[in-house]
């Protein structure tokens, strides 16, 4: 018995040593989850509410976003499409996409979203609801430039208030409206 039980406290011992902890960063290209939740505080954003064909059959102006969670570069930018949302609330459609499902797809549907695909992320597009692209363009784009496009798209003023991203450690941002109190 004496023996039967110091196996079972050495085994109990020799697994909670082996046991790695999990750890999240931003700055790695590592599975971490939905980057949405994790790194921009809104996980409202995924999956997306519309798509882009819903979007141009209700002649919104669309913003895709391709990313991957596994990306250091998408990780870093989601909090910007986060502020996208803050900025713009319901008058645009925001479309997060991960690109797992459309790589290798060729498509000439506009409605696809492989069809305005590039091949690297993170990526953006401005889309109106016509279906024109006013935006198509890859990396770290400043928010300005997108809000330029959208504003264009829509027909609306861009918003009078600018937004920063707030870190909280090495993980947690959340876009805030600079100048506004409200709460979201």
């Amino acid at each position: 018995m004496h023996i039967l039980i110091a196996s079972l406290i050495s085994l109990i011992i020799l697994i909670i040593i082996s046991v790695q902890s999990v750890s999240a960063a931003r700055d790695t290209n590592s599975f971490d989850g939905n980057i949405f939740p994790i790194y921009a505080g809104n996980g409202s954003l995924v999956p997306p509410a519309s798509t882009i064909s819903e979007s141009i059959k209700n002649n919104r102006t669309s913003v895709v976003f391709y990313y991957l969670d596994d990306s250091s570069s998408s990780k870093i930018y989601a909090p910007v499409i986060s502020g996208l949302k803050l900025l713009w609330t319901n008058s645009i459609d925001i479309i997060p996409l991960t690109t797992d499902e459309i790589q290798g797809i060729d498509t000439d549907d506009k409605t696809n979203p492989a069809y305005y695909w590039k091949g690297n992320i993170p990526q953006i597009v401005v889309i109106n609801g016509d279906g024109e692209v006013l935006l198509n363009e890859e990396g770290q784009i400043p928010i300005e430039t997108i809000n330029t496009a959208i504003s264009k798209g829509s027909g609306l003023k861009p918003p009078d208030f600018n937004i920063s991203i707030k870190s909280f450690n090495e993980y947690n941002s959340d876009a805030s409206k600079d100048g506004y109190t409200d709460p979201r």
